[in-house]
């Protein structure tokens, strides 16, 4: 909700996701080197419309990082809808996988962002683990994931992979070790 108070008319909330979508593209494509205005053109608005919403880098980093975490979080719904929960479950991790390369383009900025702000970190961890939680007690519920292995476990797990394998140069090798994950996870 704007700072107004006034909930957001349903053609700025639009612009805003479409502006967000576009930045999350922009720093994963471009890294640090994405320009505001690019973002605005391809979101299709003027560059006003973003410095609107967003009058500074930092708030549109802020912002897309947030979006694309609440993506993450609400994604497993729609993937348990089309995969078994094993699946779903992996698909997801890969899911992850694509975030880290928009994270990595909002690096600097970002960590200046999660040292401030302890609760962003603290927020996105609860997201997330509350997304590995619906697709693991689906999988146990189908009998496809074992069921002694917490989410938060799950979770550390897969920040593992990404420490380890997180270039998107390592894209296959991140891939192999989740496809290693998920022989462990399996029941």
């Amino acid at each position: 909700m704007p700072e107004s108070g006034r909930p957001m008319r349903a053609d700025a909330r639009a612009n805003e996701d479409k502006l967000l979508a576009a930045a999350a593209s922009a720093f994963a494509r471009d890294g640090a080197a994405a320009t505001l205005k690019q973002i605005a053109r391809d979101a299709g608005v003027g560059i006003a419309t973003l410095y609107r919403r967003f009058p500074t880098r930092e708030l549109l980093v802020d912002a897309t990082y947030r979006y694309e975490t609440a993506r993450l979080a609400d994604r497993p719904a729609a993937l348990l809808a089309e995969l078994p929960a094993d699946r779903a479950l992996r698909a997801w991790m890969s899911e992850v996988l694509d975030h880290l390369v928009t994270k990595q383009g909002m690096a600097d900025t970002l960590k200046t962002l999660l040292r401030g702000d302890a609760e962003l970190g603290s927020q996105t961890r609860e997201q997330l683990t509350a997304a590995v939680e619906e697709l693991r007690r689906a999988g146990s519920d189908q009998g496809v994931l074992r069921e002694d292995v917490p989410a938060g476990d799950i979770l550390m797990a897969l920040a593992g992979v990404t420490l380890a394998a997180g270039d998107p140069r390592q894209r296959e090798q991140a891939e192999r070790l989740l496809d290693l994950l998920m022989d462990g996870l399996a029941s």
